[in-house]
């Protein structure tokens, strides 16, 4: 029913109120680096269409039924959860939000607050997204009925109609050129989702017998090892941010120096470079299987297509030159069909590593445990053939803490109680405070430094070559908004023509990287120049 009368005062008030809260809704903005939005003066497209839509309808077709204030409210919902998430997984993770594969990890993230949490603080979290889900749908019903009632009013149908007729105006006016007023719209919420219809229709039609882009990874008969084991360790979350942001670096490059002083203290090389990495802030599998099969895997799809087919990998060509391959997997907790395809001889996952130790989080082992049990079980071994070991770090996963204890005698670290209890306690104690990471990040390096340092020098006469490589950067939370993909790459060897080698390719001496410099190669690229190197001249 059309009402001739307009609006009072306070009608008024209300609908300007809901226009505002509609548009903030649309407009809103991230605070980095947090999960927080905040406002910012522009304009939402998608609202002045639906305004100037309704306006059109109610007076040319039919009064709006009692149900459309209800189908609107679902309706800005979703393009408020679609706001958002546009907003906060580029301040987060660095990169776009995907649904379609991002949303398969949803079980698992589940899974590791519960399991981490405290069941009070799971359950305050529970019922606080409840409560929060509750008020964002009571406030855009009432803004939704509040709009829906003034359209009844002739005046009303007037003021927005021109208001909303204006601001499309402008906004196509605004296409045609890069002026103040183009600048005054937020870009469309109806692009995320666009964009993530196009991600979905391509992993769904992709071609399963596509080829993968990649480089071949060369025969080497990994003569200048001369029969010295071969540790490949992938650094979890280890990026760049640990040479480019200063107050990372002031905290990390102590315990970075003490590893390059551990390698010259016991006649070992390191050299140092950085590689670009096909991930950022997560999906570390991604990061290993570019680099152990030579195919730049940027995504799941890719991953999965990857994992059908016959490819050549780091074991195999290891296998081929008389290694025995062994993979240490202290974040597998369910079977690892992709051990099939990398073709390794033994596959230690948590449950096999048999740690009795106290629980450091969801991911429980201490990094400096699994390298130690490593050392276990291959002084249990009888064979004479070299070994390939593929190690993924856990423990500088987010949120980065508890850091564990480092315990200086690596025999210990075995046994049921490896540390001090008042140790444990204080690791225990801290609690991650997630706008404010860089330095539970920091810390976990140092401690990661320092184990290694320890290993090298309770191993002086070994023969062995360590490649140690980050798999990623760590989220935009930490890293920064806009940072590089990149991630340092250490080569620890006591095999001066394979330092010389690699020098001569590109790595620097030491650990001493300059921030901002340029990454020598990517991860597939990085694969077939280490077993080049590693292959007799």
């Amino acid at each position: 029913m059309n009402d001739t009368r307009p609006l009072d005062a306070r009608q008024w008030l209300k609908l300007a109120a809901a226009l505002f809260i509609l548009n903030a809704a649309l407009t809103l903005q991230n605070v980095w680096p947090t999960l927080w939005v905040r406002l910012r003066p522009e304009v939402s497209i998608e609202l002045a269409v639906l305004l100037l839509v309704l306006v059109v309808w109610t007076s040319f077709v039919a009064p709006l039924g009692r149900k459309t204030p209800v189908g609107l409210t679902v309706l800005m919902l979703v393009l408020l959860i679609g706001r958002y998430a546009e907003v906060t997984s580029p301040a987060l993770y660095g990169r776009p939000v995907n649904l379609y594969w991002d949303s398969q990890h949803l079980p698992n993230v589940a899974a590791m607050l519960a399991k981490v949490g405290a069941w009070w603080l799971v359950g305050l979290l529970v019922l606080g997204s409840a409560a929060l889900l509750a008020a964002l749908v009571f406030s855009l019903a009432w803004c939704l009925k509040t709009v829906t009632t003034s359209l009844r009013s002739t005046t009303g149908r007037r003021v927005l109609g021109g208001i909303a007729g204006l601001l499309v105006a402008g906004y196509g006016i605004g296409q045609l050129s890069d002026g103040f007023v183009r600048h005054r719209y937020s870009l469309p919420v109806m692009a995320t989702f666009l964009q993530q219809a196009r991600f979905a229709v391509d992993a769904i039609t992709a071609d399963p017998n596509r080829d993968l882009p990649g480089v071949p990874l060369p025969q080497s008969d990994l003569g200048r090892l001369a029969g010295d084991d071969v540790l490949l360790m992938f650094l979890e979350s280890y990026g760049a941010v640990t040479y480019d942001m200063p107050a990372i670096a002031r905290i990390v490059a102590p315990a970075r120096d003490e590893l390059a002083h551990a390698a010259a203290a016991t006649g070992r090389h390191i050299v140092s470079a950085y590689a670009s990495s096909p991930t950022f802030g997560g999906n570390s599998w991604l990061a290993h299987a570019s680099f152990m099969s030579g195919v730049e895997v940027r995504d799941a799809g890719d991953y999965m297509l990857l994992m059908t087919q016959e490819r050549d990998t780091w074991p195999k060509r290891f296998k081929a030159a008389g290694y025995r391959t062994m993979a240490v997997m202290p974040g597998m907790r369910n079977s690892w069909p992709e051990g099939g395809f990398y073709g390794f001889d033994a596959i230690h996952d948590e449950s096999a590593l048999e740690y009795q130790g106290p629980d450091f989080g969801w991911w429980r082992i201490p990094d400096q445990f699994s390298l130690a049990r490593v050392a276990d079980l291959e002084a249990r071994n009888d064979s004479h053939e070299p070994l390939l070991t593929f190690l993924p770090t856990i423990t500088t996963h987010v949120p980065f803490l508890p850091v564990p204890p480092y315990q200086a005698d690596w025999r210990r670290v075995l046994e049921p109680q490896p540390y001090p209890a008042e140790d444990v306690e204080a690791s225990l104690a801290a609690v991650p405070d997630w706008e404010a990471l860089g330095e539970p990040y920091a810390d976990g390096f140092v401690y990661t430094f320092t184990y290694l340092a320890g290993y090298l020098r309770g191993r002086p006469a070994a023969g062995e070559t360590l490649v140690l490589l980050g798999d990623h950067q760590p989220a935009a939370s930490v890293a920064g908004v806009g940072a590089r993909w990149d991630v340092p790459v250490h080569i620890v060897t006591p095999r001066a023509d394979i330092a010389a080698a690699l020098i001569a390719a590109g790595f620097v001496e030491g650990v001493a990287l300059a921030p901002q410099q340029r990454p020598i190669a990517t991860l597939p690229e990085l694969s077939a120049l280490l077993l080049d190197t590693f292959a007799a001249e």
